[in-house]
């Protein structure tokens, strides 16, 4: 049953991605269900702190009424405000610890493959929703908490304490992990857990000690100049585009640092009307990492300077924007000593570490349980993939969810059985 009840999650989430802020749709069924499993829900409004919100330009009208169309819950659909994210809360009435679990919930923004080749083209559960897919996941990390959720509410007359599912929205450009951290319900969370499926392991793998999360700065650049017409007067006009590709060229030749990993991409630019007028206005989104937050400081320094510089020279003015940020990650030993001997229980290969190698939001979340004094762990379920991470073909192996439910079913049993 359980395994039907993860495809089932799985394969509809897949058939309904929704891209960072615009999970309505997953909100709302996330909600219905862990009501009807007598959980006391706390939906996104209340749950992240709004003024950290990064990254956040959606129609929330338009995205509910497709929500709706595409089989959300009505009633809860409508108790959200404008922010998506779902957080359950089971609490046993008896003395014991607070246990939490991190499960991101967005999709990736990926034209799907429609190839026949695709599993999901082959059982008809690819995205129907154009420029949207479930690339990385999130669909198979949120059907593991619902499960889980399945699994605690049978459980219920043997556990003690309190649990928390925390359904991240944004996770994808790390946009809402910090806003989730800052929101205060992580602050009497005594332990928590975080996984991913895939990143660099096989199935039957339980990569317990990932390393090398790279600090991150999402940012989007906006130049403004001044339009002209480019043949009676290109010198009226002050040129967006030339600023644009200016910085974006020199941004490219950061110097790398000699204390470590550093890494830059400029991965849109967008600018102009016509081929006969000076572009007034350009857009650009880009990145920096580094394998510290000083080496990835450093990073987004140099991209002020450099945006400065460049619309100096074009006479055009700009304003740069911090669309999300991740830092790094370091699992607490003590935690993971609990997760080894379960693992193994499991017949799970337990890996201690792995370099990890890109950025995840969850490092807020295991800072803030880690600074209130409790202990908190990021795991990779390993999986067989299709086709990498953030592909159109990605894929991973479904066998996998049911042991990651029955893992994180055993290390909450071992904290709050009777």
């Amino acid at each position: 049953m359980t395994q039907d009840a993860l495809r089932h999650w799985r394969r509809d989430l897949h058939r309904h991605p929704e891209a960072a802020w615009c999970e309505f749709r997953t909100s709302s069924l996330i909600a219905h269900r862990l009501s009807e499993l007598g959980f006391d829900v706390m939906l996104g409004d209340r749950l992240l702190a709004s003024n950290l919100i990064m990254g956040r330009e959606i129609d929330v009208t338009a995205q509910k009424e497709r929500a709706l169309r595409q089989g959300a819950n009505p009633d809860w659909l409508a108790r959200i405000d404008e922010i998506t994210g779902v957080m359950g809360l089971w609490d046993s009435g008896r003395p014991g610890p607070t246990l939490g679990f991190r499960f991101d919930i967005d999709a990736v923004e990926v034209d799907e493959s429609q190839e026949a080749q695709h599993a999901p083209s082959q059982g008809e559960w690819q995205s129907c929703n154009p420029g949207w897919m479930h690339a990385c996941a999130h669909d198979g990390h949120t059907a593991i908490g619902l499960v889980l959720a399945e699994r605690i509410s049978a459980l219920s007359e043997r556990l003690n304490g309190r649990i928390k599912l925390f359904f991240q929205p944004a996770e994808e450009g790390c946009r809402g992990g910090k806003a989730l951290a800052a929101g205060g319900q992580l602050d009497d969370v005594n332990a928590l857990l975080a996984l991913h499926i895939g990143i660099h392991a096989k199935s039957g793998e339980l990569v317990v000690n990932p390393t090398e999360f790279l600090c991150s700065t999402k940012f989007d650049v906006e130049l403004m100049g001044r339009a002209a017409h480019a043949g009676l007067e290109p010198n009226a006009g002050n040129n967006a585009l030339a600023a644009a590709c200016m910085a974006t060229t020199a941004m490219l030749g950061i110097p790398r640092h000699r204390d470590g990993m550093t890494r830059i991409n400029i991965g849109q630019l967008h600018a102009g009307s016509g081929r006969n007028v000076i572009p007034g206005h350009a857009r650009l989104q880009g990145e920096t990492r580094g394998a510290t937050p000083e080496l990835n400081d450093y990073m987004f320094g140099q991209v002020q300077q450099i945006v400065e510089g460049a619309a100096l020279m074009q006479g055009a003015t700009y304003l740069i924007r911090k669309q999300g940020e991740a830092i790094g990650i370091d699992n607490s030993p003590a935690l993971l000593e609990e997760i080894v001997p379960l693992a193994q229980a499991l017949k799970l290969e337990t890996v201690h570490t792995r370099r990890f190698g890109a950025s995840e939001d969850a490092g807020f979340l295991i800072e803030r349980v880690q600074r209130s004094g409790g202990e908190a762990a990021y795991l990779i379920l390993g999986s067989d993939l299709a086709a990498p991470h953030h592909h159109p073909e990605f894929d991973f192996d479904e066998r996998v969810l049911a042991p990651g439910v029955a893992l994180l079913e055993a290390w909450l049993l071992g904290r709050l059985a009777s």
